[in-house]
């Protein structure tokens, strides 16, 4: 399907289409793209006993490109209590990303909630604006301007924190909506790109991982962003966010970031 973000190919092989296009490099895919699809993978691996996701983390090792991509999945560490999954992207058998997640057993029914609530709360979609988003303030086809809906909280282009719902406008793949969970991590990639602090026609802010640490799972189809950036001269400058469902706060995100001038 021309409308999806990915198109299946023979087994382990997918096409992005151009609304997986990021920001930084029109031959390159957004990272929420590939994130997203591997986390489809992760899912559809089985579990001996019922797991819930703890934490999905991504290393993009270059530029995941617009073409044919082969992506494997297995099991690094089976057990009752803790399951441990791996996921290799390659582009022409090149390494492009590499990626873990963890399950584990769910906190028992039953115990009484403990400590403060993780994150304050984030007004809903129906009180944003709906507005496109591009750092390059393009309308090309991509995963922020055709692929995602959002509805923000403040104005997109103002420098600085920033809090936006998202959800996607297309399946994932093929005629397959993309999971609450596929979705989160989706919206996740984009904390650098919400937060930023930089103006992108100066700098380069591109994100070299990202990992995400879940409270629980979400539902529903919009996921909530509130993001900032850190930036400390001649150490780090890393992006972290917190990401909602309509319930309530449902994970954190981190993202190391690349920075330079043009």
């Amino acid at each position: 399907m021309a409308d999806a973000i990915f198109s299946a190919g023979e087994a382990g092989r997918f096409t992005p289409s151009e609304h997986a296009r990021g920001p930084w490099d029109p031959q390159a895919l957004h990272g929420g793209a590939p994130a997203a699809l591997i986390t489809r993978a992760f899912e559809q691996l089985r579990a001996d006993s019922p797991l819930v996701f703890a934490r999905l983390s991504f290393e993009f090792l270059a530029p995941v490109p617009l073409g044919p991509l082969d992506l494997s999945t297995e099991v690094v560490r089976d057990g009752r209590r803790v399951q441990q999954l791996a996921g290799e992207l390659r582009a022409q058998e090149k390494l492009v990303c590499r990626a873990s997640a963890l399950r584990v057993q769910a906190v028992p029914d039953g115990l009484p909630a403990s400590g403060p609530q993780p994150a304050e709360a984030l007004p809903g979609p129906e009180q944003g604006r709906i507005a496109s988003f591009a750092l390059n303030d393009s309308d090309t086809a991509g995963l922020g301007t055709t692929g995602m809906e959002m509805s923000w909280l403040e104005d997109p282009g103002k420098p600085g924190p920033g809090r936006v719902w998202m959800r996607m406008r297309r399946p994932l793949l093929g005629d397959e909506a993309a999971t609450p969970l596929a979705s989160m991590v989706a919206v996740a990639d984009f904390g650098n790109g919400v937060g930023a602090e930089l103006p992108f026609a100066e700098y380069l802010f591109i994100n070299a991982d990202l990992s995400i640490h879940l409270w629980r799972l979400p539902a529903g189809e919009w996921i909530g962003l509130s993001a900032r950036t850190l930036l400390h001269a001649g150490g780090v400058g890393v992006a972290e966010s917190v990401l909602y469902d309509i319930e309530g706060p449902v994970a954190r995100a981190i993202q190391t970031l690349v920075v330079q001038a043009r």
